[in-house]
């Protein structure tokens, strides 16, 4: 009983802020790569390492928990990880956010993570706004905020170099006969410019941050405060 409240309250809440915000949330909450698996214990437990600044919302960084430090998951897994905790993958929305969060990543050596950024390539994904879809179909999985173009390199941090010497997003696996790169990484100066933002395949398994979902807290504690009711 108290999974199907969980799964509802957080559907509801999640349409109803993507429905105000993000014109193409429907497609996003139709296509969702994992299920719902939202844990009350561990989002009552949930390990918060750091915070941007007071009253942000907190972050985990699996290489900084003893018992994830050697853990690396493929894009799902990583976000499956962080939601069952009431928390997302983390979206880099401002410059100061993307510079904290990659300030990070550089403090622990590692050398690369995942982020909650993902390709628009879902069925319903196939609309004018967001053709061609790697430049206008990028997006937030966290705060279903759409990212500003890709060839907008002010309001972005895409690598301007990559595996084949082109500025990111590339797609390269996918022209080399492989899979699409759906998922954003950023790779820790892989090519001599530092943490940049690249497109990778989301198979690929990376160490990851969770930053706290209001959505998913919020949701979890309805659903507790309708259980607990006489």
């Amino acid at each position: 009983m108290l999974a199907e409240l969980l799964v509802a309250g957080i559907c509801l809440a999640a349409s109803s802020r993507a429905d105000r915000e993000v014109p193409l949330s429907s497609v996003i909450d139709n296509n969702r790569a994992i299920p719902f698996d939202v844990d009350p214990l561990l989002c009552a437990t949930r390990t918060i390492h750091d915070y941007m600044y007071p009253g942000s919302h907190g972050y985990f960084f699996s290489w900084e928990e003893p018992g994830t430090a050697k853990l690396e998951l493929d894009w799902s897994e990583a976000r499956e990880f962080c939601r069952a905790r009431c928390m997302e993958l983390v979206s880099l929305e401002t410059k100061r956010e993307n510079k904290f969060i990659k300030d990070r990543l550089v403090k622990g050596r590692q050398k690369y993570m995942w982020t909650s950024g993902r390709k628009c390539t879902f069925s319903g994904c196939d609309r004018p706004d967001l053709k061609p879809v790697n430049v206008f179909g990028w997006f937030w999985t966290g705060s279903l905020q759409k990212m500003a173009p890709t060839t907008n390199r002010v309001d972005t941090d895409w690598s301007d170099r990559g595996g084949f010497g082109r500025p990111q997003p590339d797609n390269r696996e996918k022209l080399q006969g492989g899979p699409e790169e759906e998922c954003l990484a950023i790779l820790n100066n892989f090519f001599g410019d530092g943490p940049r933002w690249h497109d990778i395949a989301c198979k690929h398994r990376k160490p990851f941050a969770c930053e706290e979902s209001d959505t998913l807290l919020a949701s979890v504690s309805q659903a507790n405060k309708y259980m607990i009711q006489p």
